[in-house]
């Protein structure tokens, strides 16, 4: 017999082991498949949304589709019988009310408009009826401070309804287009010299129009004086409101210049033509104006508000410093009012004013008969004011109003770092802040007896949401839910019940239901997974904390395979929107993703979900991490999250990949560009690839606007550092996207094609927008995305 060498058997051992490796990743399997999770979501199951109560806290009715219908239909589920659940009819449907309209102080009265109409609710009798039609639709109705009297707006006025009599009053004249005819003085030099000769050559033209002067100006000085009439002329009326005493009412006039928008073509559009489809302009082009008047009924005349000393209204922008060679003017900012809030007895009013720049937050009082505004609170953020509770410019949305005592509102502000609630009492200036710590509060609401707030807060863990009831003027919060998870109540009418929407991290939303106690036990009232759906043993992602570079405590989710599965490579998956929370303990917005994490940890690969700089949830230092530097600190978490699965979870340097969408498709493209070393393969979907192309309202906030911050634009954009792509990169995106434009990616290609790249490809969706509905689409993409992965970080 032939001596075989021990060198030898050593290398025969190591070949069959390689071998038997590789055949072992390729071999994994999953009751998973791409086909599977990517199909219509109703295969997972019927959940319910969009929850709301009847008046009489009696039934609660929520979307629901336990037919598999194209669309969900509006079913209820009464508390005398909670184990039924039943489709409401069309007839039933109609007669519910909106939970859109105002109470009266006792609760047992609304106001709501319909179809146009004034309506009125009694709580006692449970009858709703017309008590008014106009000609023109009816809306924003309001009890005033006499709730015998009720404001609304038609057309561009405001009038009131008196219960008594039925008589209807006008409060205000305001009328659109321009006051009169132009004036000699108004018109061009062009004009006017065509209406002067006009008038030399036709000598009856011109007698006419002496003999209207002169009836025009017997009439003006005969006549008893007119009520005072004012003109929006080019602009825009919003938010008309009369305060509760009927003395005042203030309105937004809002004006807007077209801006340069970018079409999308729309190749296949039912026609069988190329159509374009209106989107959105380009950050910088944002040419609103909004001016906030009020209308002094007892002076019969209209004054608008002076912002011009605004406390700060000049400060230049802290990075103007980083181009000492340009000129800054200081001058006035534009500013956008956003919501006038009137004190309960109409005496006084508060604004909510926001610099256009979004850096300065103004919280003033308007004093109603001169206009004259008083600072109470302001608010700056060198990089962007923003957080729960803070509201958006010109559209408000912010916690914010008056307590019944009529000398103290209501705020959210992130002067401590996390968005909190506070109370100030406009007459002595005094500051209280009602909750305190690192978490956050949401949608805090008073109690109907105005003695209690409900909110909703972080306390518990920044991954948790729960309900919580706390006394007006401050103190100990008390917890009204404990699943963990997320806990969106919707209190009844009453206050007694809660109806819970509530998930966690591998179970979708179910609706609940539990008295508004501490200790009351909270009790299932759907269940709407499949069988096929619930059969698969979804995981349950760990949630974790790594150290970054600059020693910040990264959170995020964690998907691990079994270790006879696991194949040594990673994935990092980068959740989209920039300001949104992932790593969470309940269902998550991106349930395809979640799903496909679990198919790749069944394949053996280890996937982490990171809630990187920027993202939602852990306050204003997270939430700002990525100003002027998108790209930043957003990536460097993506980078040192992967050090954390090489140092902790064996994970191979060499087979590791990259993939998201919208904001997470942008951090992919900046890692196959500039970390190189540390991704590599990625598929960046839906990606924004320059910012001076996206919008005004996003982009603006946290680079400011290309032609004035340039640095920040150009160091964020992943078009200007395509030269470093080196690994295997998938980019896909829906062609007709007015989000992110198509044309995003069609300049990103070109510039790989210049530079040379060979190792890209790029899939397009024909009839894809932003965000993807096709199955078909959802499929087709996620198998490229898969097939990226297995070739190139397994195969040798």
């Amino acid at each position: 017999m032939k001596k075989v060498s021990l060198d030898f058997l050593k290398f025969q051992f190591v070949l069959i082991a390689i071998i038997s490796f590789s055949f072992s990743v390729h071999a994994q399997k999953s009751e998973l498949s791409v086909e599977k999770i990517m199909q219509d979501p109703q295969w997972m199951g019927n959940f319910p949304s969009n929850i709301k109560w009847s008046a009489d806290s009696r039934t609660i009715y929520f979307d629901y589709n336990p037919e598999k219908n194209t669309s969900d239909s509006l079913y209820k589920i009464e508390l005398n019988n909670t184990s039924k659940i039943s489709k409401v009819s069309l007839k039933e449907e109609r007669n519910i009310l909106p939970a859109y309209g105002d109470f009266n102080k006792s609760r047992n009265e609304k106001v709501y408009s319909e179809n146009g109409n004034l309506m009125l609710y009694s709580v006692k009798s449970g009858e709703t009826k017309q008590i008014l039609e106009l000609p023109e639709a009816i809306s924003n109705p309001k009890f005033l401070a006499n709730e015998n009297k009720i404001s609304f707006t038609a057309g561009n006025n405001a009038f009131i309804y008196d219960r008594k009599n039925g008589s209807i009053q006008q409060l205000t004249n305001i009328n659109k287009g321009k006051a009169k005819e132009k004036k000699d003085e108004d018109l061009s030099d062009k004009d006017a010299w065509v209406r002067n000769e006009n008038l030399e050559l036709l000598e009856v033209v011109n007698q006419r129009k002496t003999e209207k002067e002169d009836r025009e100006a017997y009439n003006e000085a005969t006549s008893e004086k007119k009520a005072f009439q004012f003109y929006l002329e080019d602009q825009t009326l919003s938010n008309l409101k009369v305060s509760p005493n009927t003395k005042f009412a203030t309105f937004k006039l809002i004006s807007r210049e077209d801006s340069k928008s970018t079409n999308v073509p729309n190749y296949v559009d039912e026609s069988g033509y190329t159509v374009d489809l209106p989107a959105r302009s380009k950050v910088g082009e944002d040419k609103t104006k909004v001016k906030l008047g009020i209308y002094n009924f007892e002076k019969d005349t209209v004054y608008m508000l002076d912002t011009s000393q605004l406390p700060g209204i000049t400060d230049l922008p802290d990075y103007t410093k980083d181009y000492p060679d340009r000129e800054w003017e200081e001058k006035e900012r534009e500013v956008a009012p956003a919501t006038v809030y009137f004190s309960p007895n109409g005496k006084a009013a508060v604004a909510n004013i926001r610099s256009k720049d979004n850096k300065d937050r103004w919280i003033v009082e308007i004093d109603l008969e001169s206009g004259d505004l008083k600072t109470l609170d302001r608010q700056r953020d060198e990089a962007w004011i923003a957080g729960p509770g803070m509201g958006y410019a010109y559209y408000g949305g912010a916690s914010m109003g008056w307590l019944p005592d009529n000398k103290h509102i209501y705020f959210q502000s992130e002067a401590t770092g996390y968005s909190h609630l506070y109370l100030l009492n406009v007459k002595t200036g005094e500051k209280k802040q009602l909750t305190e710590g690192d978490f956050e509060v949401f949608n805090p609401q008073l109690s109907n007896n105005k003695k209690s707030w409900f909110l909703t807060t972080s306390k518990v863990d920044a991954g948790e949401r729960h309900f919580y009831k706390m006394p007006l003027m401050g103190g100990k919060m008390e917890q009204l839910t404990t699943m963990e998870g997320n806990n969106r109540v919707f209190l009844s009418p009453n206050e007694k019940q809660m109806a819970i929407l509530y998930s966690k991290s591998n179970q979708p939303w179910e609706l609940f239901l539990k008295k508004t106690r501490a200790g009351a036990k909270a009790k299932q009232l759907t269940k709407g997974q499949t069988e096929a759906f619930s059969s698969y043993d979804w995981r349950e992602p760990e949630f974790i904390k790594f150290k970054a570079e600059d020693g910040a405590m990264v959170p995020a989710r964690l998907y691990k395979p079994e270790a006879n599965a696991k194949n040594g490579a990673a994935v990092v998956f980068v959740h989209g929107a920039g300001y949104l929370q992932n790593a969470h303990k309940w269902w998550s917005l991106y349930f395809r993703e979640y799903m496909f994490h679990n198919l790749l940890a069944d394949l053996g690969y280890t996937v982490i979900d990171i809630d990187y700089r920027g993202s939602a949830g852990y306050g204003r230092d997270w939430r700002t991490g990525i100003y002027r530097h998108m790209g930043g600190k957003d990536l460097s978490d993506q980078v040192d999250g992967v050090k954390y699965l090489i140092d902790n979870h064996d994970i191979d340097p060499e087979k590791v990949g990259i993939y998201g969408g919208s904001y997470g498709g942008f951090i992919t493209l900046m890692a196959m560009f500039t970390e190189a070393d540390t991704f590599k393969a990625g598929a960046a979907l839906r990606s924004v690839t320059d910012w001076a192309h996206y919008n005004h309202g996003y982009t603006s906030n946290i680079l400011n606007e290309p032609a004035d911050d340039p640095i920040a634009s150009r160091r964020s954009s992943p078009i200007y550092f395509a030269e470093g792509l080196e690994g295997d990169l998938l980019i896909a995106h829906g062609m007709v996207d007015v989000n992110v434009h198509f044309q995003d990616v069609v300049r990103l290609s070109q510039r790989l094609i210049e530079l040379g790249k060979e190792d890209w490809e790029m899939a397009l969706y024909p009839v894809e927008d932003h965000g993807f509905v096709e199955p078909s689409s959802w499929t087709d993409e996620y198998r490229r995305i898969l097939k990226l992965f297995n070739e190139s970080l397994l195969e040798e």
